[in-house]
């Protein structure tokens, strides 16, 4: 029996977003010269959601957010939230964008790190335990490693394309 091609893709692209998060939570995470550790699972998350859509993103956001929620130690939910949110909107753009060069990966990482700011500062103002800043230096160091690496994880996920992006089936 033969997988269909979107659910082939959903599993490589759960195993891509299981193996970012953990590169990211437990590689990452450890080096002490980073004053911030860049988001892998958000890059992923641009590049999966433009090239396959809103449905598709915002799928694969809300079990990315859930594989970082279970590795961490934050507010549960939280990252399926924004995630959700950041893929379904990224989504929009399915195959608009160009994403084998330099520039448009490290506008889309820019962009998608200053919404996720955004985003969790708009949602610490719920809470009392202090706000989140888009000025912290965390935060910027985040941001430019973002910004930094995004090219690099757009190529290497290229290498997959084939089995990260859904194939449309004609209809005969």
């Amino acid at each position: 029996m033969k997988i269909p091609s979107a659910a082939h893709t959903f599993i490589i692209s759960l195993l891509v977003f299981l193996v970012a998060t953990l590169v990211e939570s437990s590689i990452l995470s450890n080096i002490m010269i980073l004053p911030a550790v860049p988001d892998l699972c958000l890059l992923c998350l641009l590049y999966i959601s433009i090239q396959n859509g809103r449905l598709f993103g915002e799928t694969m956001g809300f079990f990315s957010g859930l594989f970082l929620d279970f590795l961490g130690s934050g507010i549960l939910g939280l990252n399926c939230l924004y995630r959700t949110v950041i893929g379904y909107l990224s989504g929009f753009f399915n195959k608009t964008f160009n994403v084998e060069g330099l520039f448009i990966p490290i506008l889309l990482g820019g962009i998608a790190t200053v919404a996720k700011g955004l985003f969790l500062w708009l949602i610490s103002l719920l809470f009392p335990h202090g706000l989140y800043s888009l000025f912290d230096k965390a935060f910027l160091f985040e941001l430019a490693e973002n910004i930094i690496l995004a090219p690099f994880v757009f190529k290497f996920l290229g290498l997959f394309r084939k089995l990260l992006i859904i194939r449309v089936e004609s209809v005969m």
